[in-house]
């Protein structure tokens, strides 16, 4: 998520007998990068039974592991149970567990959410002739030429590039240097997809 929100979850059933009644307020804010999800209980006065605490929790984290934007899990997430309301008979584990759930995604939705892809760490060494081949189809992968340096007769070429863009790229970069060039790759870093691209996997998913 990319700025703060908050939102109500209310789980009311009645269907003869016991009902259901699980009712909660969540406050969510981003994290850094890495820092994975949060929860923080900062219910007081017992307006929600410190036994319907963990349910809550349950509730939130399963949403956001499941995915709530295009099936993705989501993470770097800080999510505060803040208020709530029980009821004497009718409240129960699964209902406030359900209003959990109801209230992280209810809250996600407004807090502009974005996808991130892993970008990978590219060194690439290649003849001098193949440069400009290299070069330009590293550009057309969304990836960006961080330095290059000259290491005994060949040439080594620094670039980052999004991991979805890699597929079967070995044997795109052999065929393109007459199997001269080899290259090495390692996790970077995770970054925000790019709108136009995100919008389609979202679009994907919705169908």
């Amino acid at each position: 998520i990319t700025k703060d929100a908050q939102a109500e979850g209310k789980y009311i059933k009645q269907s003869g007998g016991r009902g259901q009644y699980g009712h909660c307020y969540l406050r969510i804010k981003p994290l850094g990068r890495g820092e994975g999800v949060t929860f923080v209980n900062a219910i007081v006065g017992g307006v929600i039974p410190k036994e319907f605490i963990a349910p809550v929790e349950k509730g939130v984290r399963e949403a956001l592991e499941n995915g709530i934007i295009a099936g993705f899990n989501l993470v770097d997430i800080e999510v505060t149970l803040y208020d709530g309301s029980f009821h004497d008979v009718d409240s129960s584990e699964v209902a406030f567990k359900i209003a959990g759930s109801m209230a992280i995604q209810s809250a996600v939705r407004q807090a502009s959410p974005i996808i991130l892809e892993p970008i990978m760490k590219l060194e690439i060494t290649t003849p001098e002739e193949f440069m400009g081949d290299v070069i330009g189809d590293i550009s057309s992968k969304r990836g960006q030429v961080l330095g290059t340096s000259q290491r005994g007769n060949v040439r080594v070429i620094n670039a980052i590039v999004p991991l979805s863009e890699l597929s079967r790229y070995v044997t795109i970069l052999r065929s393109m240097t007459q199997g001269r060039a080899s290259s090495y790759m390692e996790m970077s870093h995770y970054d925000p997809v790019p709108s136009n691209i995100a919008d389609k996997i979202i679009n994907k998913e919705n169908k």
